[in-house]
């Protein structure tokens, strides 16, 4: 079910309807049922992987916060993160990786792997895998307690808004209002409706119109010349900004006519002056979860100036692969990982010539 869909126009209003003529002791299960339903519209067997993908998190977030011995935690995460991330990878990496191995089987004249490449990646997978180890970790961390209410962190993980494009949301911030029931607000539902309008404007009116430009340039460029290119170029980087800052807003907008605030995804990326300041702008809610959750853990820049540089190629080319199942996106996180090193070191030159221009000058 698409925002921009008939079935959700009918669906949305039912919805708030429900949530605020039911006692607030049991709106979050009904976000919980309306969440399964939105769910199941895309592809009802792999709602199965949904709840078991909460299930093993739910589960060992409990067992983590139980015990004492450290390794038996770390045990326990990392088999818990293992699980998440080899389901993950078998839906989406599975047949890139199998794909490769076999040309290279045909480059040695053996032969090939049997292989279904027909596998359907299940929506909102590299989502809510995320959101749900980000929760782990945080347990594990003892930043947050465990969830002992297994039906208000199912909704944590499935919450219909933000399920299937984001914004990967925090224990801290989403789960915390789950837990309080909400009444009703006028101010909320007007600006809530205000925020999916903007939301809609820029997915329907814009995103999708030029995308009907750049797609029929794209598809035969060799019929168009350099000009046609070079705007089909610069107009793609607005479609594909506009439609997933419209998703995102459309779901911050609905999320807040049920009195939930959802975190900001999008903030003017474009209008960036470094690479450094455009990932702190664009898609914030996955760059801060690898810079937590991945960075960090790897020692950030807190192991010297070569190990900063090597997680930083680290965390853009796992952030690559989690954009797309394909070398093209691996290479173009690693060239977004170059950028920022390159930056880095000309600030640092600059920095130093500046400063000693100064000395100079004394």
């Amino acid at each position: 079910m698409l925002f921009n869909s008939s079935h959700f126009l009918v669906f949305f209003p039912i919805v708030i309807l429900g949530y605020y003529i039911i006692s607030s002791k049991f709106r979050y299960i009904w976000l919980l049922v309306a969440s399964y339903y939105f769910y199941i519209q895309w592809n009802p067997a792999y709602v199965l992987l949904l709840f078991f993908s909460t299930a093993i998190t739910y589960v060992g977030a409990l067992v983590i916060e139980k015990i004492t011995v450290e390794s038996k935690r770390k045990l326990c995460l990392f088999s818990v993160i293992f699980v998440n991330l080899a389901i993950l990878g078998y839906f989406k990496y599975s047949s890139m990786f199998i794909s490769y191995i076999n040309k290279i089987l045909i480059f040695a004249d053996k032969k090939e792997i049997p292989w279904d490449y027909s596998i359907i990646l299940p929506v909102g997978i590299s989502f809510y895998t995320l959101q749900a180890l980000g929760y782990l970790i945080d347990v594990y961390r003892k930043d947050i307690y465990a969830e002992h209410n297994f039906l208000r962190y199912a909704l944590f993980i499935s919450f219909f808004p933000q399920l299937v494009a984001g914004p990967i949301e925090r224990s801290k911030n989403l789960l915390k209002q789950l837990a309080v029931p909400k009444r009703f607000s006028y101010e909320n539902l007007r600006r809530g409706l205000i925020i999916m309008l903007y939301g809609f404007f820029l997915k329907v009116v814009i995103a999708d119109r030029v995308a009907i430009f750049v797609n029929t340039v794209y598809k035969n460029p060799s019929t168009f010349n350099g000009y046609y290119i070079i705007i089909a170029t610069m107009l793609f980087a607005i479609q594909i900004y506009c439609d997933f800052y419209g998703y995102s807003t459309i779901a911050k907008g609905v999320a807040l006519t049920l009195g939930i605030s959802l975190m900001d995804n999008f903030n003017a990326p474009y209008f960036s002056k470094s690479i450094k300041e455009f990932w702190r702008r664009w898609h914030i809610s996955l760059s801060t979860w690898f810079r937590d959750y991945l960075y960090i853990p790897l020692g950030g820049n807190r192991k010297g100036t070569a190990r900063k540089y090597l997680n930083l190629m680290i965390v853009f080319c796992v952030s690559g692969l989690w954009h797309g199942a394909s070398m093209s996106f691996v290479i173009w996180g690693a060239m977004h990982g170059i950028y920022q090193i390159v930056e880095g070191l000309i600030n640092k030159t600059f920095n130093k010539l500046k400063e000693r221009f100064k000395d100079f000058l004394k």
